[in-house]
Parts: C-alpha cells; sequence; structure tokens
C-alpha cells in the first residue's frame, strides 16, 4: 500500500486532502483510481490514517478517513546521528538509509577534515535537498515521523547541543575497548535519547576525539575493520533498532 504525507490540517473529520506533488505522482504516475485505498502520516504523530480515494478535484486528491490506528513502527528512543559531511552524493545515501533504520534527526556536521565546505548559500539548498530525500524515504519505509535533517553544524556545535541526550557514543577507529562497547548497547532501553557521531572519510581529528571524550561522549568500536563514513552510520543505527526491537542480551 502506498504511503504519504500531508500537514496535521489537511486531516479533519472524516476527510484526507492530499496536494501537491503528491497529487501528481497519485493520479499520473500511480494512476490510482476512485476506490483505491493509501496510508497516509502527518509526520508528527505516530498515526497511521488509512483512506479511501473518492475523487481527484481541482489539484486535490479528496479521501475519506478510514480509520486512525498506531502504526508502532518507529524506533522507542530517539537517536540522533552527528554526520561529518561526506564527499560527492553520499550523504544522500547515508539520509535515505538511516532513515529506513529509524533515525529521527540527522545533523551536518563540518568537521576538521571533512573535504567538503559549504557556505550558506549552498548549505540552505543541500538541507532543504536532504529533507525532501529524508521525506521520500520516509513514504517507501511507511513511517509516521519525517526525520528531520538540520543546518550545518561545527563539531564543537555539535558536542554542545547533544549534552542532554541519555547516550552519547562515537564510533573510533583508534577504540578497541569492545567490553565498553558491548556494555553501551546493552544498555540501550525504549525512552533513552541517543547521540551518534560519525566521522568523515579522513576520520576525526585527535583534538576532536579528545573533546568529545571530555565532554562525555564514549568511544566504541565498529569491529576489526575500517569502516565507511557511509557505512558506519547505517551499522550503528541496524545495532541499534537490533538492540531496541529485538533485545539487547547478548
Amino acid at each position: 500500500m502506498y504511503h504519504f504525507f500531508v500537514d496535521k490540517n489537511q486531516i479533519f473529520d472524516k476527510t484526507v486532502i492530499i496536494d501537491g506533488t503528491d497529487y501528481n505522482h497519485i493520479k499520473n504516475v500511480l494512476r490510482m483510481r476512485e476506490g483505491e485505498e493509501i496510508s497516509v502520516g502527518n509526520g508528527e504523530d505516530e498515526n497511521e490514517y488509512r483512506c479511501m480515494i473518492e475523487r481527484f478535484e481541482d489539484g486535490k486528491v479528496v479521501c475519506n478517513l478510514i480509520f486512525v490506528k498506531k502504526a508502532n513502527v518507529e524506533l522507542p528512543s530517539k537517536v540522533r546521528l552527528y554526520q561529518c559531511l561526506p564527499k560527492a552524493e553520499k550523504m544522500e545515501m547515508i539520509i535515505q538509509k538511516c532513515v529506513e533504520l529509524g533515525v529521527s534527526e540527522i545533523i551536518p556536521v563540518a568537521s576538521k577534515r571533512c573535504v567538503v565546505k559549504l557556505d550558506d548559500k549552498k548549505a540552505a539548498a543541500k538541507t532543504a535537498r536532504w529533507q525532501a530525500i529524508a521525506e521520500a524515504a520516509g513514504k517507501q519505509s511507511k513511517r509516521t515521523i519525517i526525520p528531520f535533517i538540520g543546518q550545518v553544524r561545527t563539531f564543537a556545535e555539535a558536542v554542545k547541543e547533544s549534552e542532554n541526550d541519555d547516550i552519547r557514543i562515537i564510533p573510533y577507529e583508534m577504540s578497541d575497548d569492545t567490553d565498553v562497547t558491548k556494555k553501551i548497547f546493552r544498555e540501550l532501553s525504549p525512552g533513552k535519547s541517543i547521540s551518534v557521531f560519525i566521522g568523515p572519510e579522513g576520520g576525526f581529528d585527535e583534538s576532536e576525539v579528545e573533546l568529545a571524550i571530555k565532554e562525555g561522549i564514549v568511544p566504541i568500536s565498529l569491529g576489526k575493520r575500517i569502516l565507511r563514513t557511509e557505512t558506519a552510520g547505517m551499522t550503528v543505527m541496524a545495532w541499534i533498532g537490533y538492540c531496541l526491537e529485538f533485545g539487547n542480551d547478548r
């Protein structure tokens, strides 16, 4: 079943209105017709709004609301990914896959070894595109929440911003303490907020890791092999998802 997002004020009484680019997608790309069912989320609460297409009119899809239910597809903890800016189009893949894996928020970070440098104008354009990718990935994976893509932060700003989260981790290739890593993931439980810091292609500068540790962020290991930046975030998200949804007693 196809899934779409609408603003919460487009859901009222027994009617759901879908417009914008989704109107064209539903009518002319998917070629859906009156009487077909679709799933809708408002991007804020965790409900699924199941509805049936009643008619197409004036650039709008008018739907009858059939029922509302708690979708139960979101992770039981909020996970914020601080991703240092990678080269080329890697950020788009990171956003897409981490949204599929349940991330709540992705914050781009300009760290010392980032090759990519964005001025304010480029950063604003990139962020808008990244947010659109997050929404598309949310539709595909039937998320009820649209993960937020933040503005680019410096590493120090990111560290400061994360200080109220319950668990804060930084995968670091020089960390080989697997006992600490196991302990962190065993202690994951629903309701705890989590911050994850992922470095760029060249890794974190030592001064950044020192700052992170000083501010209470825990270095962890992702195994004996060196992972690419686009692999590391997905790996951590997969581990977090497993621990929260399937149990973390191993």
